[in-house]
């Protein structure tokens, strides 16, 4: 076997099956508390939040640890207004020409539409990219890209939610626009787009949205 550098494994604290299991407990309660947001107000967020969430993202277990992933962190009002209306103008064909009857019909009860107003209201955008090669490096293909990047976008509404910033996980298509904003080089694949910020007072939620899946309807036990 061929010899690679190793580190000391850093030990969990030592804890009770008590205390594992209150954590536990207690984590599942704070993200069971977690919706997405569709109307946002101005209110800023530090970029020191951001920052690290970013961080817990880029934490997160990647094909062969080559970390294929790429945030872009979008404050400005130009970019904002830029990812806006390309976003609109996607999601008005999605809406009139692209989506089939039964996708639609799944939306309704959302109340979803073509108007993005949030994506310029909200005081921060996060543009999701997988990087599916590198472009500078002997060995350039990267591994399990989509299912590494998709581990690290949940780390990163964890800590969000944890901070009390409010998200909402968006997904236009085609998203190809966002390499053009955000400066962003061929080998990257935008997946989604994670708006952050502040819930505004007279946001609301569908409510057919607060009914989760049980656990015996999500799991099985061998």
């Amino acid at each position: 076997m061929a010899e690679h550098e190793t580190l000391p494994w850093q030990p969990y604290p030592e804890l009770t099956d008590t205390a594992r299991i209150e954590r536990a407990r207690a984590f599942l309660a704070e993200m069971a508390s977690r919706h997405s947001c569709r109307a946002f107000s101005e209110r800023p967020v530090p970029r020191e939040v951001i920052e690290a969430a970013l961080l817990a993202a880029g934490s997160a277990p990647s094909g062969a640890n080559r970390q294929p992933w790429h945030f872009c962190a979008i404050e400005t009002a130009e970019a904002k207004t830029a990812i806006r209306v390309a976003v609109e103008e996607e999601e008005r064909q999605f809406y009139t020409n692209r989506a089939p009857e039964a996708w639609l019909s799944a939306l309704r009860p959302l109340g979803t539409g073509s108007e993005k107003p949030y994506l310029e209201i909200a005081p921060w955008l996060i543009a999701v990219f997988a990087q599916r090669y590198a472009e500078d490096e002997a060995q350039p293909r990267n591994y399990y890209v989509t299912e590494s990047v998709s581990i690290a976008t949940g780390l990163m509404l964890a800590t969000l939610h944890a901070a009390g910033i409010a998200t909402l996980v968006h997904t236009p298509h085609p998203m190809r626009f966002l390499n053009l904003v955000c400066r962003r080089p061929d080998n990257e694949k935008p997946l989604m787009l994670i708006v952050a910020g502040h819930a505004a007072e007279d946001a609301l939620i569908p409510a057919s949205t607060a009914r989760k899946k049980a656990l015996e309807e999500i799991s099985s036990w061998l």
